[in-house]
């Protein structure tokens, strides 16, 4: 067994090595010094607010009352579920249809807004322009970009796919430049010792190493698309959000955790097959060795 160290020989310890001690009180001071900011900020923003104690109170008593409401199930056998069914199916369409079409439109553009590969004096400025393009799609929400396009194009499932397309184009553009840009450059040199073009430099140098990135950011953008598509239904832009609005409205909690758990076990589902997904086209398997 290990002898603990008593207090002579901490204070020993302590003679010998004051900067390690100091150091301890100096990190100790800190995190004390932020919790205490943290706290002040929460004072001073219900204060602003007019947020009271009481509002406060009240307010989870309300939330407590509204989740005990949620696992009380009435009438439940007499459910319309092949409405509420149709409405999830049609939410994952439109989640399927605006990824993926905003995954063919933001490969092309990666390679534009990626500075290793406008690397000439006179793509530079194409490339800047790209990207802020590309910040002003991912700055506007899927909420608003909805809203837009349900007084463009109407109420439906259009509207809904267009603006998962808008948002996840700004999103997908800047991430998958970002994964060209971290890729090693040596491949992309040995290739042009061997008088490659520049699109076979790109295909075969870049894209092949950023191509994990590409998928494991294009499989997580369904995942998260699948639950941020559920508020489009609110704006008018078709899916369970609609489903949820309505029962929201009426009050009918248990229908909203039902609809909840369904969604939770989509996502869930979904997530299985991404992982393998990733597991064999990231990860990969082993290939034999040649046995004559």
């Amino acid at each position: 067994m290990m002898n603990l160290p008593g207090s002579a020989d901490l204070a020993l310890i302590r003679q010998q090595h004051p900067q390690l001690f100091s150091m301890q009180r100096r990190y100790l001071l800190r995190i004390l010094l932020l919790a205490l900011a943290v706290i002040l900020f929460y004072l001073a923003f219900f204060q602003m607010f007019g947020i009271s104690w009481a509002q406060w109170i009240n307010g989870c008593q309300q939330i407590s009352r509204y989740f005990l409401r949620m696992f009380v199930w009435h009438d439940f056998a007499n459910w319309p579920f092949g409405y509420y069914l149709s409405q999830i199916a049609i939410t994952l369409a439109i989640v399927f249809a605006g990824t993926l079409t905003a995954t063919l439109l933001a490969l092309p553009l990666s390679f534009c807004a990626a500075r290793n590969v406008m690397t000439g004096r006179g793509l530079r400025p194409l490339a800047l322009l790209v990207r802020r393009i590309l910040d002003i799609l991912r700055g506007i929400d899927m909420a608003i970009w909805g809203l837009v396009f349900v007084r463009a194009v109407g109420m439906g499932p259009l509207a809904g796919v267009l603006a998962i397309v808008m948002q996840d184009v700004g999103l997908l553009g800047k991430l998958y430049a970002e994964g060209h840009e971290a890729v090693e450059r040596s491949p992309g040199r040995g290739l042009n010792a061997v008088g490659a073009n520049s699109l076979q430099k790109h295909r075969y140098a870049i894209f092949t190493q950023s191509f994990p990135t590409f998928l494991a950011l294009s499989l997580y953008q369904i995942e998260s698309n699948t639950r941020s598509a559920a508020v489009l239904g609110f704006v008018g832009a078709g899916g369970i959000g609609l489903v949820y609005a309505e029962n929201m409205r009426l009050w009918n909690w248990d229908v909203v955790m039902f609809i909840t758990m369904i969604m939770v076990v989509v996502v869930m589902v979904m997530d299985t097959i991404s992982a393998r997904l990733r597991q064999r086209y990231i990860t990969g398997k082993d290939v034999p060795l040649y046995q004559p």
